[in-house]
């Protein structure tokens, strides 16, 4: 077969130049491959992301069932067999916990709210020793007593509540075995609204030990 005829060198190439040709149109060839299967794979990949965002359905997680303090009051009673408190709070509090736990010496009911601001506990603590409040409260000891209708409570003023949970105010009171513990990022005055509703609980507690 005749050597290719190069028009701008009016001749016939070389084989040099003819591999050279060929090399160049495969690099080329090669290039313009890589291109396409890179579009394609950008599509596919975009595909992939749309169908993520549009197809699959989404929504709100569905809002938890609220929790009936008095009735899982009332349950864990039975299952003691014996008196838990029902703390009276704010209707707009939020519940976020009502169970029976401990520091591995003392179980306790405790109730944990959620008012506008911080949070409040009300824990009872079933026939808890002297030095359980102080060990709930990161090892924070009363800093004074208060007397609410006619019932006296020890005062625990947290100077550090980053040390101890956020904790920042206190107050606890015996209640025949027990002790009422009412304790939270809160305040003073809050805290006193909370334990003077539990006065009636209190001195039940009592009364059953008398």
């Amino acid at each position: 077969m005749a050597a290719r005829i190069v028009a701008e060198l009016g001749r016939p190439e070389t084989p040099e130049e003819t591999a050279a040709r060929k090399a160049e149109s495969s690099r080329v060839h090669r290039a313009s491959r890589n291109t396409r299967n890179l579009l394609a794979a950008l599509l596919v990949t975009l595909a992939v992301v749309a169908v993520i965002i549009f197809g699959v359905p989404r929504g709100e997680l569905p809002a938890p069932e609220p929790i009936d303090v008095a009735a899982v009051a009332a349950d864990t009673s039975a299952a003691l067999e014996r008196t838990v408190i029902v703390p009276e709070v704010p209707d707009d509090w939020a519940v976020n916990r009502a169970s029976v736990d401990g520091d591995g010496s003392v179980r306790a009911w405790t109730v944990v709210y959620a008012p506008e601001r911080g949070f409040v506990n009300v824990a009872q603590g079933f026939d808890a020793d002297a030095a359980w409040p102080t060990r709930v409260l990161s090892g924070s000891g009363a800093t004074g007593t208060t007397t609410l209708d006619g019932i006296e409570w020890s005062v625990y003023e947290v100077s550090d509540p980053a040390t101890a949970g956020n904790i920042s105010y206190a107050l606890s009171t015996p209640a025949g075995t027990d002790t009422i513990l009412v304790y939270g990022a809160t305040d003073a005055a809050t805290a006193t609204a909370v334990a003077e509703a539990l006065s009636d609980d209190v001195r039940a507690l009592r009364a059953e030990d008398s």
